[in-house]
């Protein structure tokens, strides 16, 4: 166990809760990267399982804790995202509509 990977985990997890309530918040996908959170996903998993194969100590659950968080952030992305479409294909029918009357 390091203090410095320690320290690490809690700047990295202190920040998803912020990002969190931004998107449930603001139901925006702007400034958010779904690739983005894929990575940084797969990279707690990879450090759960080096906690699991080499090393296993109570930073465990700081990876798991922030993993979960990134995953949580992931839902919400996708649930915006999911919003964001429909909001623009009810936009784009209403003007269809619109278009359609001043012929």
């Amino acid at each position: 166990m390091s203090i410095f990977e320690i320290t690490m985990l809690v700047c990295f997890g202190a920040a998803w809760p912020v990002s969190i309530y931004k998107s449930l918040k603001t139901r925006s996908v702007a400034g958010k990267s779904l690739p983005f959170l894929v990575i940084i996903f797969v990279g707690y998993i990879a450090g759960i399982l080096h906690k699991i194969v080499y090393r296993y100590d109570l930073v465990i659950y700081l990876y798991a804790l922030n993993a979960v968080m990134v995953a949580t952030d992931m839902g919400i992305y996708l649930r915006n995202r999911r919003y964001h479409i429909r909001e623009s294909l009810a936009d784009a029918r209403e003007e269809q509509k619109k278009g359609g009357m001043e012929r």
